[in-house]
């Protein structure tokens, strides 16, 4: 790899990351292609910021420690969003245990995010926010990934291991239980 910054692809990548002695500076460059839309990924199920950072550098750290065995059978951030993902169901699961249920929580969510520095939207951005949080887990993932991340249905199959018929029901059910709550919460 060159000193400036370049686009390269995932075969290229592959080969630097199984080269030692271009590892890290191929490392460095996937941090900085990838580290953008996963942490906001993350940020959409966790909804912190400190929690989204956190898990976002467990992603890295647990791609990393994994290099040696990507053998490239899938898109490089194929893989990463498959980490990431794993990484946020486990905090959430963690986190679960430790809350109370979402019936007792109506309005929380969306006062929460309002008072996060870092969250610049209104009360219906948090709402909307807030809606998107209640749905079960693999609805919201889908959900996520493809109105917020703007992926294919094939390349969420891809990372989520689901058919592409599923995932189209998942979301159009996640569509309508939104619709739903931000009618009911208006």
């Amino acid at each position: 790899m060159t000193d400036k910054q370049q686009e390269y692809n995932d075969k290229e990548l592959l080969s630097h990351l199984q080269d030692p002695t271009l590892r890290i500076k191929a490392f460095s460059y996937i941090v900085k292609r990838y580290s953008e839309p996963l942490y906001w990924h993350i940020r959409r199920m966790v909804l912190t910021h400190e929690d989204s950072d956190d898990l976002l550098q467990n992603t890295f750290i647990k791609a990393w420690s994994n290099i040696e065995n990507f053998r490239g059978e899938s898109q490089i951030s194929t893989w990463l969003f498959r980490i990431a993902i794993n990484e946020t169901l486990t905090f959430l699961g963690h986190k679960n245990m430790e809350t109370v249920s979402l019936s007792h929580t109506d309005g929380i969510i969306a006062e929460q995010l309002e008072s996060d520095t870092y969250f610049n939207g209104d009360h219906a951005d948090a709402l909307f926010h807030e809606a998107v949080q209640r749905l079960p887990e693999k609805q919201r993932i889908v959900f996520n990934m493809k109105y917020f991340d703007n992926m294919k249905y094939s390349e969420i199959s891809e990372i989520l291991g689901t058919s592409i018929g599923a995932l189209k029901a998942s979301y159009h059910i996640a569509v309508k239980k939104i619709e739903s709550y931000l009618t009911e919460n208006n």
